[in-house]
């Protein structure tokens, strides 16, 4: 068993939790070089692109359309693949897909994610990309995202879910 971690016996495997895991710092780096990797391809494609965004919502071109299309087929594959040949993570854990339940709060936030979306031509996932480009105006759009995330987890137990 690994220093520090909880084993969870799974037909007669032990299974590691990796969020227990005591890493050096090193072994992140792997995180950091696919991250520069997905941001070079962000770049590459166009995707963190302010026109290209504003393309998509303005109707004029379709692709930002077949990123975002291609992405949740993928996605909607991947989830299809683990759930019928029952995928483990690669410490021998189950993995397990929780049903989830509609919320009107869901549409809500969809909308407000979408007009930000318009209005800054950034959605989160590739804000630091945006900033890797020169393009530093994008700072206030990241500071924007974290002041909301703190506003909301601070109200969150008011809210409902």
């Amino acid at each position: 068993m690994i220093k520090g971690t909880e084993d969870i016996r799974h037909q007669d495997t032990i299974c590691i939790n990796e969020s227990e895991l005591k890493h050096k710092w090193y072994h992140n780096i792997k995180y950091l070089i696919v991250g520069v990797l997905f941001g070079i391809v962000f770049v590459k494609a166009e995707i963190i692109s302010w026109f290209r965004i504003q393309e998509m919502f303005r109707l004029q071109s379709f692709h930002m359309y077949g990123v975002i299309g291609s992405a949740v087929l993928t996605g909607m594959i991947s989830v299809w693949v683990i759930k019928k040949f029952n995928i483990k993570t690669v410490y021998g854990e189950p993995i397990k897909i929780a049903p989830k339940t509609f919320n009107k709060g869901q549409i809500y936030g969809g909308l407000i994610f979408g007009f930000g979306w318009a209005i800054t031509g950034a959605c989160p996932g590739p804000l630091f990309a945006q900033i890797g480009t020169g393009a530093l105006a994008v700072i206030v759009t990241l500071t924007s995202a974290i002041l909301g995330t703190w506003v909301y987890g601070y109200f969150r137990e008011k809210l409902p879910h």
